[in-house]
Protein backbone atom coordinates (compact mmCIF):
# COMPACT_ATOMS: atom_id res chain seq x y z
CA UNK A 1 0.00 0.00 0.00
CA UNK A 2 1.63 3.63 -1.13
CA UNK A 3 2.27 5.40 2.28
CA UNK A 4 -0.14 8.46 0.77
CA UNK A 5 -3.47 6.10 1.12
CA UNK A 6 -1.82 4.45 4.21
CA UNK A 7 -1.85 8.14 5.77
CA UNK A 8 -5.33 8.80 4.19
CA UNK A 9 -6.51 6.19 6.11
CA UNK A 10 -5.10 6.94 9.71
CA UNK A 11 -6.78 10.51 8.59
CA UNK A 12 -5.32 13.38 7.11
CA UNK A 13 -4.68 16.80 8.93
CA UNK A 14 -2.82 20.16 8.71
CA UNK A 15 0.33 20.04 7.34
CA UNK A 16 0.61 16.61 6.65
CA UNK A 17 2.43 16.56 3.20
CA UNK A 18 3.10 14.37 -0.11
CA UNK A 19 5.71 14.02 -2.87
CA UNK A 20 5.27 12.43 -5.93
CA UNK A 21 8.06 12.78 -9.02
CA UNK A 22 8.28 12.10 -12.26
CA UNK A 23 11.01 12.55 -15.58
CA UNK A 24 8.59 13.52 -18.09
CA UNK A 25 9.36 11.93 -21.80
CA UNK A 26 8.43 13.34 -25.31
CA UNK A 27 5.99 10.29 -25.44
CA UNK A 28 4.06 11.34 -22.79
CA UNK A 29 3.77 14.34 -24.21
CA UNK A 30 2.65 13.07 -27.88
CA UNK A 31 0.08 11.18 -26.07
CA UNK A 32 -0.80 14.33 -23.67
CA UNK A 33 -1.63 16.00 -27.19
CA UNK A 34 -3.88 13.34 -28.57
CA UNK A 35 -5.87 13.39 -25.53
CA UNK A 36 -5.77 17.22 -24.91
CA UNK A 37 -5.61 18.30 -28.30
CA UNK A 38 -3.16 20.72 -27.54
CA UNK A 39 -0.60 21.14 -30.08
CA UNK A 40 0.58 24.39 -29.85
CA UNK A 41 3.85 24.20 -32.03
CA UNK A 42 5.94 25.16 -28.70
CA UNK A 43 5.78 21.23 -27.92
CA UNK A 44 6.53 19.68 -30.75
CA UNK A 45 8.74 21.88 -32.97
CA UNK A 46 12.27 22.88 -31.85
CA UNK A 47 12.25 26.61 -34.66
CA UNK A 48 9.11 27.76 -32.60
CA UNK A 49 10.33 26.69 -28.94
CA UNK A 50 13.57 28.81 -30.42
CA UNK A 51 11.85 32.29 -31.09
CA UNK A 52 10.01 31.58 -28.12
CA UNK A 53 13.66 31.76 -26.20
CA UNK A 54 13.41 28.65 -24.82
CA UNK A 55 16.17 26.06 -25.17
CA UNK A 56 13.83 23.97 -26.55
CA UNK A 57 10.62 22.44 -26.86
CA UNK A 58 8.54 21.85 -23.41
CA UNK A 59 6.23 20.07 -21.88
CA UNK A 60 2.84 21.26 -21.62
CA UNK A 61 2.26 22.81 -18.21
CA UNK A 62 -1.32 21.10 -17.66
CA UNK A 63 0.84 17.42 -18.09
CA UNK A 64 3.13 18.66 -15.75
CA UNK A 65 0.93 20.26 -13.74
CA UNK A 66 -1.15 16.79 -13.80
CA UNK A 67 1.67 15.40 -10.87
CA UNK A 68 -0.33 16.30 -8.30
CA UNK A 69 -3.05 14.47 -9.01
CA UNK A 70 -0.76 11.13 -8.34
CA UNK A 71 -0.91 12.74 -4.65
CA UNK A 72 -4.79 13.32 -5.14
CA UNK A 73 -5.71 10.31 -6.18
CA UNK A 74 -3.84 8.32 -3.54
CA UNK A 75 -4.83 10.02 -0.64
CA UNK A 76 -8.74 10.39 -1.86
CA UNK A 77 -8.98 14.26 -2.72
CA UNK A 78 -11.64 15.21 -4.21
CA UNK A 79 -10.89 18.49 -5.95
CA UNK A 80 -12.98 21.55 -6.29
CA UNK A 81 -10.49 23.74 -7.81
CA UNK A 82 -6.85 23.90 -8.80
CA UNK A 83 -4.73 27.13 -9.39
CA UNK A 84 -2.11 26.64 -11.23
CA UNK A 85 1.30 29.69 -11.48
CA UNK A 86 3.44 28.53 -14.11
CA UNK A 87 7.15 30.00 -13.52
CA UNK A 88 9.69 28.05 -15.55
CA UNK A 89 9.33 25.65 -18.73
CA UNK A 90 9.91 21.90 -18.00
CA UNK A 91 11.98 20.55 -20.78
CA UNK A 92 11.55 16.59 -22.08
CA UNK A 93 13.93 14.66 -19.50
CA UNK A 94 13.55 17.01 -16.98
CA UNK A 95 12.76 15.57 -13.43
CA UNK A 96 10.02 16.98 -11.68
CA UNK A 97 9.14 17.06 -7.41
CA UNK A 98 5.63 18.00 -6.39
CA UNK A 99 5.27 18.70 -2.80
CA UNK A 100 1.72 19.31 -1.83
CA UNK A 101 1.21 20.14 1.75
CA UNK A 102 -2.38 20.55 3.17
CA UNK A 103 -2.69 24.29 4.45
CA UNK A 104 -5.94 24.20 5.84
CA UNK A 105 -9.18 21.37 6.75
CA UNK A 106 -12.25 21.99 8.34
CA UNK A 107 -14.79 19.60 10.16
CA UNK A 108 -16.51 19.11 7.45
CA UNK A 109 -13.22 17.57 5.36
CA UNK A 110 -13.21 20.60 2.74
CA UNK A 111 -9.46 21.08 2.81
CA UNK A 112 -6.88 23.48 0.57
CA UNK A 113 -3.52 22.62 -0.09
CA UNK A 114 -0.64 24.37 -1.72
CA UNK A 115 1.57 22.67 -4.25
CA UNK A 116 5.65 23.08 -5.28
CA UNK A 117 6.96 21.83 -8.43
CA UNK A 118 10.61 22.03 -7.86
CA UNK A 119 12.84 20.55 -11.03
CA UNK A 120 16.12 18.33 -10.39
CA UNK A 121 17.76 22.10 -10.31
CA UNK A 122 15.71 22.77 -7.29
CA UNK A 123 14.29 25.41 -9.27
CA UNK A 124 10.49 26.01 -8.72
CA UNK A 125 8.65 25.50 -12.04
CA UNK A 126 4.77 25.52 -11.22
CA UNK A 127 3.47 26.88 -7.63
CA UNK A 128 -0.29 25.64 -7.18
CA UNK A 129 -3.40 26.42 -5.11
CA UNK A 130 -5.62 23.43 -4.24
CA UNK A 131 -9.14 23.51 -2.80
CA UNK A 132 -11.06 20.08 -2.43
CA UNK A 133 -12.58 17.48 -0.04
CA UNK A 134 -10.44 14.94 2.49
CA UNK A 135 -11.93 11.20 3.34
CA UNK A 136 -14.29 11.41 6.22
CA UNK A 137 -14.56 8.34 7.88
CA UNK A 138 -17.41 6.64 5.30
CA UNK A 139 -14.52 6.92 2.58
CA UNK A 140 -11.97 5.87 4.95
CA UNK A 141 -13.51 2.80 5.60
CA UNK A 142 -13.95 1.98 1.96
CA UNK A 143 -9.99 2.42 1.10
CA UNK A 144 -9.53 0.61 4.22
CA UNK A 145 -11.27 -2.28 2.49
CA UNK A 146 -9.58 -1.52 -0.80
CA UNK A 147 -6.33 -2.12 0.71
CA UNK A 148 -7.30 -5.47 2.46
CA UNK A 149 -8.03 -6.56 -0.88
CA UNK A 150 -4.87 -5.93 -2.36
CA UNK A 151 -5.81 -2.30 -3.47
CA UNK A 152 -6.15 -3.79 -7.21
CA UNK A 153 -6.85 -0.83 -9.19
CA UNK A 154 -3.80 0.90 -8.04
CA UNK A 155 -0.61 0.70 -9.75
CA UNK A 156 0.78 3.02 -7.49
CA UNK A 157 1.55 0.63 -4.21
Amino acid sequence: MSYMRQKAIAGLKIGDAFTACRTFTEQEAATFAAISRDYNPVHFDDRFAKVKNLQGRVCHGLLVGSLLTEVGGQIGWFASGMNFIFKKPVYFGDTVACRVTITDLDERFRAKAEAVFTNQHGEIVIEAALTGIVPGAPEKRVLELMVAEGDPTNPCR
